[in-house]
Formats: C-alpha cells, sequence, structure tokens
C-alpha cells in the first residue's frame, strides 16, 4: 500500500485503522509457524465497515484477511501478499436468543465460551466446542467449519449453522440459509476460511442441556486396545457426546504439568454420554464394561460437574502441556476411518523414528481425528526442517489409508500444496473456477486452499471406476459436451416426468449398486439410481439406518432436490459427473472433512444444474431414525450468486439449463 492508499484508509474508518509497526507485527501470525506482516490492520464495528473495507480493497486490487482471534492452526489469517487485516473481534455483539425455536444469532466476533456462558443461564448449549472454544470466535469456527470432542454425537459447526449474513468479494451484503431453494450457497461459505466472502452475522442452532452427563476415564494398555473398545462402544448402538484419547506422551506430559492424576498406561479414553438420566446410566454401566473387557486397567466415573471437569482437566490441557517441552509446537490435523486409527499410528511413529521427531498423540477417537503434537525450536532450522517434514509424511498416510488432511483445522497455508494427495486435477480445478467466479481478482484471502496447477509429472490421486451403466452414462455426457446439447437428468420421474423438447434425456436409474458397505465405521457408499426406499430397508434387515426420507425417488433425486435440509448431515461425500463429462470425487468415508471447498453440501438442492450425482457416502446409524416426510419439490429461480456458482460448474449451461435460461 502506498500513502495515499493508508490515508484514503484512514479517512475512511477513522480510529480504527491501525499501522504501527508493533500492531502491524500482532496480526502478522495466528497460531501456525507462518509469520507475515500486513501493511495495515482495520478494526471492523459492524457489517458496513466490512463493506467499506472489502469496496476500498477492491477498487484498489489489495488483499484483504478476515480474522477473528487468530487460534488458526493452518495459516488462514496469515497475510501472504500483504494487503490488509480485518479483524471481527469488536464485532462481539449476541444480538438474539430464541429458545423455543431453538438458535440464536451472533456476530463474527463473538467468543464460543461467551456464547456458551449466555447459553447457560437459558438451559441451553451450542455444540461445536473446539480446544480453542475460550478464546475463538464463532466466526472464525465458521469460516474453518471448527470440530471439537462433542462433534461425534452433534456433528461440526456446519451442521449447526442455520443461516449467514456475509459481505461477499463484489462488496454487496447478503443473506444466505439452509432454507433457501438451490444450491446451498450457504454451506459453501462455512469451511471456506474467508477466500469466498467474509461472514458479519450467524444464526446457529441451539439445543436445550441435557438432563445428565456422565464421564468415564478408562487407562488402556495399548492404543490398539482403546481402539478397539472405541469400535465395541459404537457398534453397540452408544453414540457418546465425546469419545477422545491419549497416547503414554501426551499423558505424561500432562502429568508433568498440572498432575491430572491420569493412569500411567499407554492409552487414556475420555469417555462421555449425554441424555435422559435412564440413557445415560445404561449407556455408562456398557461403557464401563466395554472398557474392562478391552484390557483397561482403571476405570473411573463421574457425573457432578466438578468431578467430571477434573476428569477433562487434562484433556483440555494437554496443548499447554506439550508447549512446555518447547518454544514451538507444530499440531497436526489428519483424519482417517475409525478402525484404520490403530494403522496410523503405527505409521507415524514410524515416520517420527525416520525423522527423529517425539510427537505426543491426541486423538477424537470416535470419529478418526488425529493430531500429533510435535514441540520443537524454530530456531533450530534442522529440527524445524524435520518436524514439518514428519508432518507432512503423517498427512500423506492419513490421505493413503483413506482418510484426509484436515478434520477440523482446514488447509490455509501450511497444507495448500498437500490438496494435490487428496483432491484428483479436475476437482482442484473446480475449487479454482469456484474461487474465481466469487473472487475474480484474487483478493478475498489470497494464497490459501488452492494449490497451483501441478507440475506435468505430479503422480495424481487414482480416480474410481464406474460402473457399467456410470461409464455409458459418462460416455453420453461427453457426446452431448462436444456438440453442444443440452442435457435433462432425470431419475425415477417422482419430481418432474418428462425431458423439455431439446434436450438429451440422462436416466440415473440403471445406477443401484451398493460400492461399499463399512460396517465397522456405519458408511454406506451406494449408486445414486437406488430407491430411497429399498436402500432403507435393506440398511434396516441388518441392523443400520440412515436419515432418509420416507417417500419415493431415488437417492440422488432427492438429494439434488433437497426437500429437507437435513439430508445435508448424513452426506459424507460424492462422485459428480460434470457437464464436460470429468468426474470429481469429493469427500470420503469419515465424518470430518473440511480440505477444500463443501461441494458435496453445495450440491443439494441443486436440481441437477451443477453435475449428475454418480454415487453417495453417507454416514449410518445404529438406531432407527425419525422418518422424515418429504415436502413438496420447490424449484429454484437461481439467485446471482447460484448464477456464479453455475459459471464455475457448468459455465455453458448444458445440465438441466432451464433453471437458469437457455443454454449458451
Amino acid at each position: 500500500m502506498n500513502p495515499q492508499d493508508l490515508a484514503a484508509l484512514r479517512r475512511l474508518l477513522p480510529g480504527d485503522v491501525l499501522t504501527a509497526e508493533a500492531d502491524l507485527a500482532a496480526y502478522s501470525y495466528d497460531a501456525a509457524p507462518r509469520r507475515v506482516r500486513p501493511e495495515a490492520v482495520v478494526l471492523a464495528r459492524c457489517a458496513e465497515d466490512v463493506r467499506q473495507t472489502v469496496l476500498f480493497c477492491r477498487q484498489r486490487r489489495l488483499p484483504y484477511i478476515a480474522r477473528g482471534a487468530g487460534t488458526n492452526l493452518s495459516g488462514g489469517c496469515a497475510a501472504v501478499r500483504g494487503g490488509v487485516v480485518l479483524s471481527l473481534a469488536r464485532m462481539n455483539r449476541i444480538l438474539q436468543v430464541d429458545t423455543a425455536a431453538g438458535f440464536a444469532v451472533v456476530e463474527p466476533g463473538a467468543i464460543n465460551l461467551r456464547l456458551q456462558d449466555e447459553l447457560e443461564k437459558t438451559g441451553h448449549y451450542y455444540a461445536p466446542d473446539p480446544a480453542s472454544f475460550r478464546v475463538s470466535t464463532i466466526g472464525g469456527n465458521i469460516a474453518e467449519n471448527a470440530g471439537g470432542p462433542r462433534c461425534l454425537k452433534y456433528g461440526v459447526t456446519t451442521n449447526h449453522v442455520l443461516a449467514l449474513e456475509a459481505v461477499m468479494p463484489d462488496g454487496s451484503i447478503e443473506r444466505f440459509s439452509a432454507e433457501d431453494p438451490g444450491c446451498e450457497i450457504m454451506s459453501l461459505l462455512v469451511g471456506s476460511e474467508g477466500t469466498l466472502g467474509i461472514v458479519t452475522q450467524a444464526r446457529v442452532r441451539i439445543l436445550p442441556l441435557p438432563a445428565l452427563v456422565h464421564t468415564v476415564l478408562a487407562g488402556f494398555p495399548s492404543v490398539e486396545s482403546a481402539v478397539e473398545c472405541v469400535c465395541a462402544i459404537i457398534a453397540a448402538g452408544i453414540v457418546p457426546r465425546a469419545l477422545e484419547a491419549m497416547d503414554r506422551a501426551t499423558v505424561e506430559s500432562v502429568e508433568a504439568y498440572m498432575r491430572a492424576g491420569y493412569p500411567a498406561t499407554e492409552a487414556v479414553l475420555i469417555i462421555e454420554m449425554d441424555g435422559s438420566e435412564e440413557q445415560v446410566v445404561r449407556e455408562a454401566q456398557i461403557v464401563e464394561r466395554l472398557a474392562r473387557e478391552h484390557g483397561a486397567a482403571e476405570v473411573r466415573s463421574a457425573t457432578a460437574a466438578g468431578e467430571r471437569d477434573r476428569l477433562w482437566e487434562g484433556r483440555r490441557g494437554a496443548y499447554a502441556a506439550c508447549a512446555r517441552l518447547a518454544p514451538n509446537v507444530l499440531v497436526e490435523d489428519g483424519v482417517v476411518p475409525r478402525d484404520r486409527l490403530p494403522e496410523v499410528v503405527r505409521r507415524i511413529r514410524e515416520i517420527s523414528a525416520r525423522h527423529g521427531v517425539k510427537p505426543a498423540l491426541l486423538f477424537h477417537a470416535g470419529d478418526g481425528n488425529i493430531h500429533p503434537n510435535m514441540p520443537y525450536d524454530e530456531r533450530d532450522s534442522s529440527q524445524t526442517a524435520r518436524v514439518r517434514a514428519a508432518g507432512q509424511e503423517m498427512l500423506r498416510a492419513c490421505v493413503e489409508l483413506g482418510g484426509s488432511l484436515s478434520g477440523e483445522h482446514g488447509i490455509g497455508t501450511e497444507k495448500r500444496e498437500a490438496m494435490r494427495w487428496l483432491h484428483a486435477p479436475r476437482a482442484l480445478k473446480l475449487f479454482r473456477d469456484l474461487k474465481g467466479s466469487f473472487d475474480p481478482e484474487d483478493l478475498a484471502n489470497p494464497g490459501k486452499i488452492i494449490p497451483d496447477e501441478a507440475p506435468a509429472d505430479f503422480a495424481a490421486p487414482a480416480v474410481r471406476a464406474l460402473s457399467a451403466h456410470g461409464a455409458r452414462l459418462a460416455e453420453k455426457v461427453r457426446q452431448c459436451a462436444r456438440e453442444g446439447r443440452p442435457m435433462a437428468v432425470r431419475g425415477s420421474g417422482s419430481r418432474w416426468q418428462a425431458a423439455p423438447p431439446g434436450c438429451e434425456e440422462l436416466l440415473t436409474t440403471g445406477m443401484s449398486g451398493v460400492l461399499d458397505w463399512d460396517k465397522g465405521n456405519y458408511t454406506i457408499t451406494v449408486e445414486a439410481g437406488i430407491a430411497a426406499r429399498s436402500l432403507a430397508l435393506e440398511l434396516a434387515s441388518q441392523g443400520f439406518h440412515a436419515r432418509l426420507l420416507d417417500g419415493a425417488g431415488t437417492l440422488g433425486g432427492i438429494l439434488a432436490t433437497k426437500p429437507w435440509t437435513g439430508l445435508r448431515d448424513d452426506v459424507l461425500g460424492l462422485r459428480l459427473l460434470l457437464a464436460d463429462g470429468e468426474i470429481v470425487d469429493l469427500g470420503g468415508k469419515v465424518v470430518k472433512n473440511v480440505a477444500g471447498y463443501d461441494i458435496p453440501r453445495l450440491v443439494l438442492g441443486s436440481w441437477g444444474t451443477l453435475g449428475i450425482i454418480m454415487d453417495v457416502t453417507l454416514r449410518l446409524h445404529s438406531l432407527p431414525q425419525a422418518a422424515v416426510r418429504a415436502s413438496a419439490p420447490r424449484p429454484f429461480r437461481a439467485g446471482p450468486w447460484q448464477k456464479q456458482v453455475k459459471a464455475a460448474f457448468d459455465p455453458r449451461n448444458l445440465l438441466n439449463p432451464w433453471f437458469f435460461g437457455e443454454p449458451s
């Protein structure tokens, strides 16, 4: 920024612009290792301040980076191209709490803990509880799609966001919700790290406090036996609200730090149940029995708040305990299917030995999310290089075991290049196209999430083969794309009956196979043409359940028309056939995955206009789920940002083109 720009910014927001060297240094880093000095800091007080700053930067082609409390662990707040850091910390009001309707409205700078404290006064709580909840902001949690211990039962941040107000890259203030017809822009913004828009207000779901909470702590002779116990608990039909694990290195560092009184075993589990008194007492008895059956030498239980807090004290202090060991700590964040945890632990230990590093392992064991915490001294360049190399190899191991680069910490700068290991080039191009469609000048938090194009000799991830019917459908789409022919996507015809004149009809009903049923991890991957009702019956016959609609239609048709917003909660991944005939494979078999834009949820409700859903990976449940009846189909009239999404996915408007006018 030149002196004229700085002077103009001060005139625009008098008293709210920082440029002193000490101030810029304070905003040059988050909780990740990278430090990059911005050129100015704006302390926004309201959405209009955010809008004016975005317009100012747009006019002068200056990068801008939204920031909450700076607890981000992947470099998401780093000003890699200089520019303006837009601090939202002063926008910290809790605007509304409606316990009858089950929501709260907050500004982005509201601290997670403060919201929890306010809700507790009304007998309610907000489920997402990242480890940084005492200081992290709701806006930051939304930008990262943060998780936390309770997400095993209640889901990550996106499962609790009902509506958003955001300043978009063109300076407009827009409102999006889960109820909007058409593709779901709201879900696209969650987890986008401020690269597509800046959230200025959020409506979030709140829940009544449970009647009883019961915490069990158990010490195990090995990580493997602890993970086997975790799997047994889930198989017994129990979904704890938290299921946390620590290895011996973590426990020893905690004991040296605060003397939490944890057992001196190879692994410690903390299992926490909530619900009605009858349910929790029954589940706690089963959990304690299973812990002993799997070798737990010591089992403790607590229901009183103070006693439960003492059991949790060491877990909550684990990062601080590691931070005492060296000036710096690299916290990695990988995720694998739950039953692959023992294998990834073995791989991590091999990698650590090879690089001469000593990680302390912390797990959200119930959902396969693992955090290797590696203390180091950044002044030692050799040690720093070894720690960073080991961290990257650990993430790669997670990907190779069917997992993801990030369960809850985002991508930012730290994992940007590693995205090539997880996503094929066509998926990364789709991310770039989305970013370019929303932010053509690349000013909104540039240099995050999406890597540059890979070298020609880069070994891209393998693409799964399609079924015979799927392959024929893909070839038909490629032929239509070559000829510029519009296409009409159709399942069983329960939402609409026939293709409009001039459109090539594409039927998905021939794709009805079960591609993968992982009963141990409670996931299933099925082709989108399967009848939803028959899928539900097949699952129930073997003791599994899904939150599917009680109605007719194919699974793909139901997801594409989204007659019920709750469908979004159990969609873990999907494969999409794009208008050019290319396939993108997004998401996977893990419950937590924040590696890239949330296209699986974006596609819900898009009525086949963005791509053809080929197969879907669903989260399953051990207990029957409440039946949901479909509402009437809601064909949509595309809004301006939905048109931007369409431009990224299908620029010639070939798929179900009548929603967007004539094909081009």
